[in-house]
């Protein structure tokens, strides 16, 4: 066809004239060329099928993001539709925003989780194409030793979650060189660790920055290892304090002061002596190069308290302590910052003792005698029954008391006026058995005694023994601490009693019945009395013996009439 050159002219005007062929200078259209036929001699047919992607479910595929939706994210893949991917396929990370994950046009790749849904969609999951390839990378690396490198995405209980292409667990005591207790601020970190455990099956990873450090800082550890030695004192930070005891950073590498070494006295759990960040002074005791542990003391550093006490005490010394604990040997007694003696059940009273709680109870204070210190075995044996009988008391008590309150010899003598007890016209039995007491025994054991009744009389009822007699004396006051003492005795003539009253020899018709008798501990009343065989005593009119441990006297029986209880 030809057109004239007014026509061509008119064409050439026309708007996307460049859509359309070229005329020739005869006027022939020359029709533009759409694509040049490049298949060569690949025909029509091979060419649309090689453009159709293969694939089936549990392939990795590789895409292009095209879009990303608050809950999904499309992926083409060269597929007739394209791939979706879950918001919970997108990342290990719980509850995370797509688009803090991908953007559109990010080549990603993705595993292919069912080729066609029912409706038809293909679904895809891009952290289990993550998965697959990272295992065969952590695969690789565990067996070549080396280090991995993540973030930190999720606290959990025992310690931490990092991304390092799957879910890593890295426990909290191997976080640091020393157990970390707060985790929160490692959240978000790019942490390297090396990994410990690999299984695939149970898809655990554990994994451990302790390690890494240690590796990384050997050369360090070497030489603070080398440079240090047992004896030595050093000064550090307590960084963690566990159940057998507490580790201590003596800066570059932390030590354990087991619970055994953390004090001289008793504990219950370390807690009770240092907390974290606490700053002391330890002492090393070993070190195993080998196997990079420093065994510490923190109690090497303290004075052993019993060096103290058998420095600032001795033999045959009086003291002040509690009762801590019984057995059916005998009593323990603390007389000292975790010091504690032993009072031997033979050690308690003049009289027979079947048990320790005839005598002393839990809690209850007392005066003690010392009767035996060995430093070397730590042993303290220690005497009530002594202490009755007086003694030089500690210089400790001393000064609380005051000098003025006892003798050249150290023994007390009260930091009152003392009167002796006089004979009176009208005095009592009880208080005749005091003032001969007195003249028997002396100053100090009467004092002693006295003291040790008031605080018994003082005493909630039923605390006594079996054996612990009744009686009613007024003793004067004191100043001295309660002790364990030997009643008063005194000797009379046998008269014949009531059944509750204690017994006695006298030459008087008529007796009270609060009047102490031959040799006998003061009771937790208000006045000694008797020690006897039974709670109900009686006297035979013959002389003879009232009981194992009770005097006898000749004289002749005088009947009286039954004294009141």
């Amino acid at each position: 066809m030809a057109f004239s050159t007014d026509t061509l002219d008119d064409l050439e005007t026309l708007p996307d004239a460049e859509q359309f062929g070229t005329f020739t200078e005869s006027g022939t259209y020359i029709p533009r060329l759409i694509i040049e036929d490049d298949l060569g001699e690949t025909s029509f047919e091979e060419a649309v099928a090689a453009t159709i992607v293969e694939f089936g479910d549990g392939d990795i595929m590789a895409g292009t993001v095209v879009r990303v939706d608050r809950d999904e994210v499309l992926l083409d893949i060269g597929f007739k539709s394209e791939g979706v991917i879950p918001s919970r396929e997108l990342s290990i990370r719980n509850d995370v925003d797509p688009s803090e994950v991908v953007s559109v046009g990010d080549q990603i790749e993705a595993l292919v989780l069912q080729k066609e849904d029912a409706d038809g969609r293909l679904i895809m999951s891009k952290k289990r194409a993550q998965y697959e390839r990272s295992w065969l990378r952590i695969e690789t690396l565990k067996e070549s030793g080396g280090a991995v490198s993540g973030t930190v995405i999720e606290v959990v209980k025992g310690g931490l979650i990092m991304d390092i292409g799957l879910r890593g667990f890295l426990p909290a005591s191997l976080v640091e060189l020393r157990r970390v207790r707060d985790l929160e601020p490692y959240i978000g970190r790019e942490l390297e660790a090396k990994i410990l455990e690999l299984d695939k099956n149970r898809n655990n990873v554990v994994l451990s920055r302790r390690a890494w450090l240690e590796e990384s800082q050997r050369e360090e550890r070497e030489t603070f290892l080398r440079d240090l030695e047992p004896g030595q004192r050093r000064t550090g930070k307590v960084s963690s304090v566990v159940s057998f005891g507490a580790f201590v950073d003596l800066g570059g590498m932390d030590g354990l002061v087991h619970v055994s070494e953390l004090s001289w006295n008793h504990i219950e759990h370390p807690s009770s002596v240092v907390e974290i960040g606490d700053e002391v002074e330890v002492e090393v005791l070993d070190i195993d190069r080998e196997r990079e542990r420093i065994s510490l003391s923190l109690k090497a550093t303290q004075q052993d308290p019993w060096q103290m006490f058998a420095e600032s005490h001795r033999e045959d010394e009086l003291v002040y302590g509690r009762v801590s604990k019984l057995v059916q040997f005998g009593a323990f007694v603390q007389v000292g910052e975790g010091i504690e003696g032993l009072v031997h059940i033979s050690e308690m009273s003049a009289h027979h003792v079947e048990l320790p709680e005839q005598v002393v109870t839990p809690g209850e204070e007392l005066w003690v005698k010392i009767i035996g210190l060995d430093l070397q075995r730590r042993r303290i044996s220690l005497s009530i029954k002594q202490a009755a009988e007086g003694g030089e008391v500690a210089a400790e008590y001393q000064e609380a008391y005051g000098k003025h309150a006892f003798d050249a010899e150290g023994k007390y003598i009260g930091g009152e006026r003392f009167e002796a007890p006089k004979e009176t016209a009208d005095e009592s039995e009880a208080e005749r058995a005091w003032r001969a007491y007195y003249q028997e025994h002396g100053e100090t054991a009467y004092r002693l005694a006295v003291a040790q009744a008031e605080t018994e009389a003082d005493a909630p009822s039923g605390e006594a023994g079996a054996d612990a007699p009744t009686g009613e004396v007024e003793p004067a006051e004191t100043d001295a601490p309660p002790a364990k003492a030997d009643a008063p005795t005194v000797e009379s003539e046998p008269v014949e009693t009531g059944a509750d009253a204690p017994s006695a020899e006298t030459e008087s018709a008529e007796t009270e019945a609060d009047a102490p008798t031959a040799e006998a501990e003061p009771a937790e009343t208000d006045a000694p009395s008797a020690e006897t065989e039974a709670d109900t005593p009686t006297v035979e009119t013959e002389p003879a013996e009232t009981g194992a441990d009770a005097p006898t006297a000749e004289a002749d029986p005088v009947e009286t009439e039954p004294a009141e209880s």
